[in-house]
């Protein structure tokens, strides 16, 4: 049986992690509920030191940081008082800019593409919360939009989740997984840290 491929490789496209001086960060969902609140994630504390990575070498370089923000209501899932807080890790600085979203799929009802188009940049470097929910949506809406994305593998996480039909348990490592190897098929780059995008 051959190597499987994916269908960027399929195609001739020569895929590569995107760098920072091409590049807008997009930080989406990094949130206390996915830290203290309600749906705490496994691995967090290791991918906000991932971020935290990624928001250095930024503003140091001067690259474009965007911050997505996920807009719950007041006492449920990501209470604009507690849980909608952005984590003090990833937190905004000076004129950066944050969006409110309602939607996983971050492009939708925002200005986020508009955004994205003032800076000129057609790259994304892509982290935060939930990999298989608001980074896969988000990831693959860029593409319509004309923008193509590097996920750092690192700087993200997921949770645990029913297997379909009540049969068992997908783990968040394994869900993890799955999901980073379906965005690289057609949708984004994978850099595995932060030390794998280049300057």
């Amino acid at each position: 049986m051959s190597k499987p491929k994916t269908l960027l490789e399929m195609a001739g496209a020569t895929i590569r992690p995107a760098a920072f001086d091409e590049s807008c960060l997009l930080l989406i969902d990094c949130q206390r509920e996915y830290l203290d609140g309600g749906i705490v994630l496994p691995g967090i504390e290791a991918a906000l030191a991932e971020i935290a990575r990624l928001l250095e070498t930024a503003r140091e370089t001067g690259v474009p940081i965007i911050h997505i923000k996920h807009l719950g209501r007041s006492g449920g899932a990501f209470d604009p008082a507690r849980g909608g807080c952005i984590i003090a890790a990833a937190a905004p600085e000076g004129n950066e800019t944050v969006i409110g979203k309602t939607l996983p799929n971050a492009f939708a009802g925002t200005e986020l593409a508009k955004t994205i188009a003032a800076t000129g940049r057609k790259q994304l470097l892509v982290g935060g919360f939930m990999t298989h929910m608001c980074i896969s949506a988000t990831v693959r809406a860029a593409v319509d939009h004309g923008l193509f994305s590097t996920v750092v593998a690192s700087a993200t996480a997921t949770r645990d989740l029913p297997g379909p039909n009540g049969d068992g348990i997908v783990t968040a490592a394994d869900l993890q997984r799955a999901s980073l190897a379906a965005l690289a098929d057609r949708f984004c780059a994978i850099a595995a840290t932060a030390s794998d995008v280049p300057a």
